[in-house]
């Protein structure tokens, strides 16, 4: 269980929430490219960390993240006119810059003109391994871009996506973090739908669901280990990586490894960014299809928005039928299988409430990190670790092993896992 006071202080992220101000220590990403598709495009609405906010890209291509409401009257500047290095409002054609200036007051004489005094809220923004990505924090806190392993790749190496949760960040996270549940909730005795990775941990994941947890606490957040007895075979090691604030690495027998991101649009609603990739080799069409297909890692998405195509209204796919003939859910896809169990938890989940086991310490450690880290920052403690882009470099690792403790696993099999030196 979780008190009350914690759980708020662990899912309200807006401005001055302790919770909101520790994400905006951290670059976070916001948008993919195609949302800004080219110079002077569309302004583009934002919501983030509970902020009205407009994306454009200006007439040099640079991007720029304002507060929706022009400083004058505060007219919505979604509206505005993107032109000549600067979205114009169209109440009064006061003109701002990406960097939040005043730089045309149109409806002022130029005895009275004070559009030097005048700026709108702006927020850093980069174009980074794929997506464009925003920091809220203080100005002199603005870390280096973070240094995921994927990031760093060509792009042929990766497949990455958006889509929406409409839940709490930490809802989504929970299941990212959590290996126990894929022995139940992904159950299935046909593996035809699956990809050749899925396939294969799935078969592991259904022979023991009661794995051996062991969690290590990292400056970059934890990893843990997860080991289940394969009997004859040994062990299956699956080294899950959490990385601060809400990044999962998710570990598969073979490529493409799943990355994916918990972003708060608010208290209650997320998007998700996921990047499947392949550290050592370009991603095959074979790979790209199946994942476009919704049944693994990331869902189909109503064309023009993000919103998942097998979502509430539609139970999820759910099939009893199928249910009964062997699928733990009767619905299609691992990823539209967690999200349905996510989101049935309601906007904010109730944690007084739980009755929490020996299976969920991966989850108990990351709620006491991140309620201790934003305590900390309020009594005025940053976090050092925004600041070294290496410590997110590290890499998640599912292997089927005789070896029986994670010490002698990690040790092993260090150069795969990428973690940073001591």
């Amino acid at each position: 269980m979780l008190k009350p006071e914690d759980n708020e202080l662990l899912c309200r992220v807006g401005p001055g929430t302790p919770m909101g101000e520790l994400f905006r220590r951290f670059w976070i990403p916001a948008m993919i490219p195609e949302e800004l598709p080219g110079p002077d495009c569309d302004p583009v609405r934002l919501r983030l960390l509970g902020e009205n906010l407009i994306a454009f890209r200006d007439t040099e291509g640079r991007i720029g993240i304002l507060d929706e409401l022009c400083p004058h009257r505060r007219a919505s500047l979604y509206f505005g006119r993107n032109e000549e290095c600067g979205i114009r409002c169209v109440y009064h054609g006061w003109k701002f810059d990406v960097d939040g200036n005043c730089t045309e007051m149109p409806n002022e004489r130029p005895e009275t003109d004070f559009k030097h005094k005048v700026r709108t809220k702006t927020y850093s923004a980069a174009e980074w391994g794929g997506y464009i990505w925003v920091y809220m924090g203080p100005a002199e806190r603005k870390p280096p871009l973070p240094e995921f392993e994927w990031a760093l790749l060509p792009p042929e190496h990766r497949w990455q996506k958006k889509w929406l949760y409409n839940a709490n960040y930490m809802q989504g996270f929970e299941g990212e973090i959590d290996t126990c549940h894929t022995t139940f909730l992904h159950r299935t005795d046909d593996y035809s739908a699956l990809s050749p990775g899925l396939a294969a941990a799935s078969a592991n994941w259904q022979k023991d669901g009661m794995p051996t947890l062991d969690v290590r606490d990292t400056d970059y957040g934890y990893f843990y280990g997860s080991q289940r007895d394969l009997g004859d075979q040994g062990y299956n090691w699956r080294v899950t990586q959490w990385v601060l604030p809400s990044n999962s690495i998710i570990p598969h027998p073979k490529y493409p490894i799943s990355s994916r991101a918990y972003i708060p649009i608010d208290d209650e609603n997320t998007f998700v960014f996921g990047t499947s990739y392949n550290p050592e080799a370009p991603m095959t069409q074979e790979e790209r299809d199946y994942l476009e297909t919704g049944l693994g890692a990331a869902p189909r998405t109503i064309p023009g928005s993000y919103v998942p195509i097998t979502n509430k209204s539609n139970e999820y796919g759910l099939d009893r039928a199928v249910q009964r003939q062997g699928s733990a859910t009767g619905m299609p896809g691992i990823n539209n299988q967690d999200r349905a169990i996510v989101e049935s938890m309601g906007p904010i989940v109730d944690r007084e409430n739980e009755h929490l086991g020996t299976s969920d310490v991966a989850i108990i450690a990351a709620r006491r990190k991140l309620i201790q880290m934003a305590k900390d920052l309020a009594a005025g403690k940053e976090p050092d670790m925004p600041l070294d882009p290496a410590l997110f470099g590290v890499r998640a690792i599912d292997v089927t092993t005789r070896i029986p403790d994670l010490d002698t696993v990690v040790e092993t099999y260090s150069e795969k896992l990428r973690l940073p030196a001591a």
